[in-house]
């Protein structure tokens, strides 16, 4: 039965952005001791309340890679929404910025739930959304994120981590991952190596967690986003936009979101 709702909802996702009409804005909302500044996307046209998804921005910050990742959530069929962690809608232009601005997140757990604790209380607001059904997904800093936010626990139907980092110094305890977990990563990436990435399924296989890797041979890091080679050149970095992965992974992600929210 859950095939043929599964199967449904994936013919009816092509249908929908067919004809979808997404309408984008900007929202600003308070978590965490600042004002964040998210943008909001949805189908204009859908009736009824529909999942939302969560999607979390690289290190460099909110920008346009991260609302363009919600405009495509919005054309399936969800209302997502592009949160901003850092605050007041900053970014960074510079490596250097963008470590420090992801380091001072990393390094207060408390304050990092709490502004992702925000975003999903405004999400859960709009009348276009079902609170029961709330995932998450990040790239690069924001894979890191959704993945820690599913350690802790948080009320996600499921989340997905693009490049993102897998390593944490608080590993989920047993039973505590209630979101489906899926990870996206390339094989040569040094910022999570295959080390890492064995400790990452030791820990959800320990913590009895419904998780999927899936590596990506000869791919490195950021290879979704299509200004990687651009940002690798400029700041000598190892950084390489792959086409292939990024189709393969969008397709497999849509996927998975919709297996999870027709379980739900």
């Amino acid at each position: 039965m859950r095939k043929s709702i599964l199967f449904l909802l994936l013919c009816l996702a092509g249908v929908h952005a067919a004809w979808a009409e997404v309408i984008g804005k900007e929202v600003s909302y308070k978590g965490g001791g600042v004002t964040m500044k998210g943008y909001l996307a949805y189908d204009s046209k859908a009736r009824g309340k529909q999942p939302a998804v969560l999607v979390v921005h690289e290190w460099w910050g909110h920008n346009e890679y991260a609302r363009n990742r919600a405009r495509m959530l919005a054309e399936l069929g969800y209302t997502a929404l592009a949160v901003d962690m850092y605050g007041n809608d900053k970014q960074a232009q510079h490596p250097d910025d963008a470590g420090k601005f992801a380091g001072e997140v990393r390094a207060n757990r408390d304050l990092a739930r709490a502004r992702f604790e925000a975003a999903m209380k405004l999400v859960k607001q709009q009348k276009t959304v079902d609170p029961t059904r709330i995932a998450a997904i990040g790239y690069c800093f924001g894979g890191s994120v959704v993945l820690d936010m599913a350690r802790q626990g948080l009320p996600l139907v499921a989340v997905a981590s693009f490049h993102g980092g897998l390593s944490t110094d608080v590993p989920a305890e047993a039973g505590k991952v209630k979101a489906r977990v899926m990870v996206f990563t390339g094989a040569d990436d040094p910022m999570a190596p295959p080390a890492q990435v064995e400790a990452f399924k030791a820990e959800m296989d320990k913590a009895g967690a419904s998780y999927k890797v899936v590596s990506y041979p000869g791919v490195k890091h950021s290879f979704t986003n299509p200004d990687a080679d651009e940002y690798g050149k400029k700041f000598n970095m190892p950084l390489a936009y792959n086409a292939a992965a990024d189709k393969s992974s969008w397709a497999d992600a849509t996927k998975f979101l919709a297996e999870a929210f027709a379980a739900k």
